[in-house]
């Protein structure tokens, strides 16, 4: 036992000075193909004091990396005057390219790392988004986690009153409405935008003098509150972020609930329901199994207690006789552990990492490609062959990322494979802030778990049930959409946003 608590911390402690990286064995453009993948991780702060707002906010989205790796960007707030830079790339090389860090000290700021999909990798897309006035001064700045379901018939009927739209996002369908509402003050334009725009959203956002953040009625997407002290706050995606800049996590933003400052009032944060009777809890239940970091507390549940208790919940579900127990690295790992601590059969972190390697490393062909994994990930073959193994993974999608980890581990000289995905079989995709696969291509909509396994070549194969996984997470207060095809709220129009 002692040694599986020494593999949880050393586990955990890589992650403060290293990306968090879910499953190493996909290849970059797997990572869009054969995943589900979060669209982004969002970051704001304020304070009535001076602070390094450069700094701060670089630490904050270098924790939330892993929700987005394509672009990154930050707005300042300064003597009344907003300030914005975003850039493609990851947040280390951006900041990296910031001439004058002078020009973004402040009190205020919000961030975004950013995930995007195929065919919408342009600069005007990368957030965060921001408003200007008749004198080309920023007045309005957001950022924006999640997806609009009824983006595409708000987009027209702003056009048809005049407005103009820069981006082809649904995130700027949200800055428009509240820029257009302005004249009823901050919250009253965020609270006639919440009751138009449906969907999932968490958001972060400054005007230049106020602060403000506000979380979609369902609360699909998570979003926390800390404070370094009595005057300074910091909102993000995860509560990974608010040790990043040491701040101490004080409790998640509500579901419907506004948060923000008033100029009347410095220092001072400000709570604002904006329906009392709308507001229900549905996080995300993927957060817990794949996108969030382990070190990550959502809706006060440890994501890593979670991870691993998934995997003692999968061995009473469906043991098996083995040797050794491996975990895909990085988001494996846990369940591994757990299911280890449950059957008593020994976990080994087989596979290596190689942690210099880039996400950019571009080879021309597809068998150069397949090479890359293995400078990624190289298993120790002594530890594994001609034994029986079991390997966790957090979910298969596509399948073709496990058939290859198959094949490794068949080359390796595996004596018997099997199988456990710690996520109940994914059946549909999510219209609510996640790029997943439309349902032709997700494995498991199309063929039974019997079929899935003999494509795999494993000797068995077994998912986490829903039901387990509602025990798990201690109720089924939660989306689960992918596994189930319910959703909390209505997807909407299966077309792209802007054609």
């Amino acid at each position: 036992m002692k040694s599986l608590d020494i593999h949880k911390s050393e586990y955990l402690k890589q992650f403060e000075t290293q990306t968090y990286g879910r499953n190493l064995f996909r290849t970059q453009e797997e990572e869009r193909l054969d995943a589900p993948n979060e669209e982004c991780g969002i970051f704001g702060m304020y304070s009535d004091n001076d602070l390094d707002t450069f700094s701060l906010s670089q630490f904050g989205l270098f924790a939330l990396q892993h929700r987005g790796q394509e672009a990154c960007g930050i707005s300042v707030l300064k003597n009344g005057r907003i300030t914005n830079m975003k850039d493609e790339g990851l947040v280390l090389d951006v900041y990296k390219e910031i001439p004058d860090p002078e020009t973004f000290m402040g009190n205020s700021a919000i961030g975004h790392t950013r995930y995007t999909t195929a065919g919408d990798k342009k600069k005007y897309n990368f957030q965060p988004f921001f408003a200007k006035n008749e004198y080309d001064q920023i007045i309005l700045s957001i950022a924006h986690n999640g997806n609009l379901t009824n983006a595409k018939e708000l987009k027209a009927e702003l056009e048809a009153e005049g407005v103009v739209f820069r981006a082809t996002s649904d995130s700027e369908v949200i800055l428009r409405l509240i820029q257009k509402n302005l004249d009823l003050g901050l919250r009253g334009a965020i609270k006639v935008t919440m009751e138009k725009i449906e969907g999932a959203y968490s958001v972060v956002g400054m005007t230049r003098n106020k602060f403000f953040a506000f979380r979609d009625f369902n609360g699909i997407r998570p979003l926390v509150l800390g404070a370094i002290d009595e005057k300074s706050y910091v909102v993000a995606s995860e509560s990974v972020a608010l040790d990043a800049v040491g701040a101490q996590y004080v409790r998640d933003i509500l579901p419907g609930e506004i948060v923000y400052t008033n100029e009347n009032e410095p220092g001072k944060l400000h709570s604002y329901m904006a329906d009392e009777e709308k507001g229900k809890q549905r996080i995300c239940s993927f957060e817990y199994i794949y996108f969030a970091r382990p070190d990550s507390s959502l809706e006060n549940i440890n994501v890593y207690e979670i991870r691993e208790k998934s995997g003692e919940k999968i061995w009473h579900q469906a043991p098996v006789e083995a040797d050794v127990v491996i975990g895909v690295p990085d988001s494996g790992v846990p369940a591994a552990i757990g299911f280890a601590k449950a059957s008593g059969i020994p976990f080994r972190p087989v596979l290596i990492k190689n942690r210099y390697i880039g996400r950019s490393f571009i080879v021309p062909t597809q068998e150069m490609r397949e090479r890359v994994v293995n400078l990624k990930l190289n298993p120790i073959i002594s530890e594994i062959k001609d034994k029986r193994v079991v390997i966790i993974d957090d979910s298969i999608v596509r399948g073709t990322t496990s058939k290859r980890l198959v094949k490794i581990l068949k080359d390796a000289g595996v004596k018997e494979i099997h199988f456990r995905s710690v996520s109940p079989p994914i059946i549909a995709p999510c219209y609510l802030g996640i790029d997943t696969p439309s349902k032709d291509d997700l494995i498991s909509a199309n063929m039974t778990t019997a079929e899935l396994r003999d494509y795999l070549g494993v000797d068995s194969l077994e998912f986490l049930s829903v039901e387990n996984l509602k025990e798990i997470l201690g109720s089924a207060n939660h989306c689960f959409g992918c596994f189930t095809e319910q959703y909390p709220v209505g997807k909407g129009e299966e077309v792209e946003l802007f054609n």
